[in-house]
């Protein structure tokens, strides 16, 4: 029954992206963009599809389960700064991409006013199919935990079921199949998060007997952190602050971003971005709840990996037939926000590094785009099988690197300022090296490492472009 209903749902989920391709033009621009058709509700279902990964379902819920309350302030910083990215980038990313009839989130950056260079856009396209390519790996993890846990198939088997899947509706429908699925997707998540968050509320007794069950719990409902390397209120700050700027990151974050890219209509802007935080919030709420709820069902801390929590709270409370709801659910939230990766690392690929020909016909660059996406597909599982960090490690590691790499890039553009290639060259390496050798001295601990790289970024921007001026009124 759990098997039934599990393949199930991945069959409607792989049906629903097959369908897609019944309205597919045929090009390039509609493969990667849907020829920015989409409706402004599937664009903020996608959207938010795409940022509640497996990294909510695994690592939130998994931090969570160890953290306490504490971990609500992760969920605070990053909505505040995923809204305040919302307000000025988004849109005029959307109308920068159409003015310039630009596929790729990487091809929009570059040609930006006119600033650009081709080196430069291989250059940001080879950053970012590095890091969307851990990205997607880490993915493919996550939903082989869950299978390992519920299924007790090999985490290999999880991860190539989920990539063979993925690989077949891109192939079929480009984008729009991701989008269409992404929607269903997270419907299925928000239900299945809903039935678990019930259901353990009712098995502790309600909400005041669950509140005095954690309340016993050592420091479990302190809104202070455990783990602050700097201590007190001070700390606190600094985490909330970290917090902030990786919720501002999604505007760094290409797979995330081409989603509104493809919105049909920019006076719809609104109308996605209230569908996207709506659900953003509902969803975020329901699995902090249930990170907490697990601590008390499961509380023996010792006694498994603490990213399992979700799906070993799940067989444990649940009738098969509903087990295989939430594995879906699980399943479901890796394969929205994998299969966005492995497309935009396509488009990067196809579009950024090795640029189709003019020679070729419109046909003939469509066939790329796909081996492209094959390809991606692949090398997005030989990593997954061969990774050892987990997943809330490894998709922080690419999220703050992609967010330090572009996120400044996009604020300034989107400002009005014009930075030449030269400029932006000099911001994302900076960008990058400062957010990476954070990480490396471990100070992550303390603060955010996307924290030190936009801001590096920012610096490098305004020094960057205070000596080009001297320079030309000197020589004026």
């Amino acid at each position: 029954m759990l098997l039934a209903s599990f393949i199930t749902f991945l069959l409607m989920f792989a049906c629903i992206g097959l369908a897609s391709a019944r309205v597919s033009k045929g090009s390039v621009g509609d493969y990667y963009l849907a020829s920015r058709s989409v409706k402004a509700w599937l664009v903020g279902l996608s959207a938010v599809a795409t940022n509640n990964s497996g990294y909510m379902f695994i690592g939130v819920i998994g931090y969570t389960y160890v953290e306490g309350l504490a971990s609500v302030w992760l969920m605070i910083g990053w909505l505040v700064g995923d809204f305040v990215g919302s307000t000025f980038a988004h849109n005029r990313l959307r109308g920068a991409a159409k003015a310039n009839g630009d596929v790729s989130y990487i091809s929009v950056l570059n040609n930006w006013n006119g600033q650009g260079a081709p080196y430069l856009q291989r250059l940001m396209g080879l950053l970012a199919l590095t890091f969307l390519l851990a990205y997607a790996s880490a993915q493919l993890v996550a939903g082989s935990k869950a299978l390992f846990v519920l299924l007790d198939w090999p985490t290999y088997l999880g991860a190539t079921v989920g990539a063979v899947i993925i690989m077949g509706y891109c192939l079929a429908g480009g984008i729009r199949a991701s989008i269409w699925t992404d929607a269903a997707q997270s419907f299925v998540m928000i239900l299945a998060m809903s039935i678990l968050l019930v259901v353990a509320v009712a098995s502790v007794g309600g909400v005041g007997d669950a509140i005095a069950k954690m309340d016993a719990i050592p420091h479990y409902l302190s809104v202070m952190p455990q783990d602050l390397v700097v201590p007190g209120w001070g700390g606190l700050g600094l985490f909330v602050l970290g917090w902030f700027v990786a919720g501002l990151s999604v505007i760094g974050q290409p797979h995330i971003m081409v989603r509104f890219m493809a919105l049909e209509d920019t006076r719809r802007y609104n109308v996605a971005r209230c569908w996207y935080y709506s659900w953003f919030t509902i969803f975020y709420c329901m699995a902090t709840a249930v990170g907490m709820l697990a601590r008390i069902l499961l509380p023996d801390v010792d006694a498994f990996d603490a990213e399992l929590a979700l799906p070993t709270l799940a067989l444990k409370m649940l009738p098969t037939v509903l087990v295989g709801l939430i594995l879906a659910g699980i399943f479901a939230a890796t394969m929205s926000t994998a299969d966005s990766l492995v497309l935009s690392c396509s488009s990067t690929l196809s579009h950024d590094i090795f640029p189709a020909s003019d020679k070729f016909t419109p046909k003939q660059k469509l066939i790329i785009a796909k081996l492209a996406t094959v390809a991606i597909a692949v090398a997005a599982l030989v990593w997954a099988l061969t990774n050892k960090q987990s997943v809330f490690g490894l998709v922080l590691m690419a999220w703050s690197t992609l967010g330090s790499a572009f996120a400044p890039l996009l604020i300034v553009l989107a400002f009005g300022a014009k930075p030449l290639a030269s400029t932006r060259a000099a911001m994302i390496a900076s960008g990058v090296a400062a957010c990476l050798l954070w990480r490396y001295f471990g100070l992550q601990g303390a603060i955010f490492e996307g924290v030190a790289g936009i801001s590096a970024a920012l610096i490098i921007f305004l020094v960057h472009t205070y000596i080009i001026r001297r320079a030309a009124a000197k020589a004026a």
